[in-house]
């Protein structure tokens, strides 16, 4: 009865209420009258599984490309101020890129 939150998550509904009807624990009392993603929440809250999914980033350093996002935002931050259009919507892009690049590292 190992069960992991990405396999609780592909399960149907009837699956999980046959997965609960297993487990004795008061977070799955009512099992039968629960939905798909309140099912998950309870199976998880029994079984002392962490109720969301990790994402790691792999083959960039999160952290430099953090720091870079934190100082362009201060350059936008300036570029207002400054009412420098042109200078803004640079930066604003290079913000937006180095966020995509972010999301698509994300495992």
């Amino acid at each position: 009865m190992e069960y992991t939150y990405e396999q609780l998550k592909d399960m149907s509904a009837a699956q999980l209420k046959e997965a609960a009807a297993k487990i004795d624990h008061d977070a799955v009392h009512g099992y039968s009258s629960m939905h798909k993603d309140h099912l998950i929440q309870a199976i998880c809250e029994a079984l002392g599984i962490e109720a969301h999914e990790h994402h790691e980033v792999v083959g960039i350093d999160k952290a430099a490309v953090k720091q870079q996002i934190r100082e362009l935002k201060k350059q936008r931050d300036k570029a207002l101020e400054e009412k420098d259009k042109v200078r803004l919507k640079r930066i604003r892009r290079k913000i937006h890129r180095l966020k995509l690049k972010l999301r698509e590292a994300m495992v």
